[in-house]
């Protein structure tokens, strides 16, 4: 199975951004770009995304990563097989 991931903290380590820095010019909370990092996020706001790629210069394909995930396999109603 596959699933989207979100890459964030390696752009910020690539870029020499902090957390806080970000957080300031993108007018996020901290606890919401945490949520982005750890990957706690259901539905990203494109918004959002879109403050982050423009602050990193970076594009979307930069931040999201569809990865290959092992384990248990989850069906379109979200049940697990």
């Amino acid at each position: 199975m596959r699933k989207i991931v979100i890459d964030i903290e390696r752009v910020l380590a690539e870029k020499g951004v902090s957390k806080t820095t970000l957080c300031y010019w993108c007018r996020l909370q901290r606890t919401q770009l945490n949520n982005y990092c750890k990957n706690k996020v259901v539905r990203v706001d494109l918004h959002t995304l879109e403050k982050m790629c423009d602050y990193l210069e970076c594009d979307v394909c930069d931040i999201l990563k569809m990865v290959e995930t092992e384990g248990e396999s989850e069906q379109e109603d979200g049940s697990i097989l």
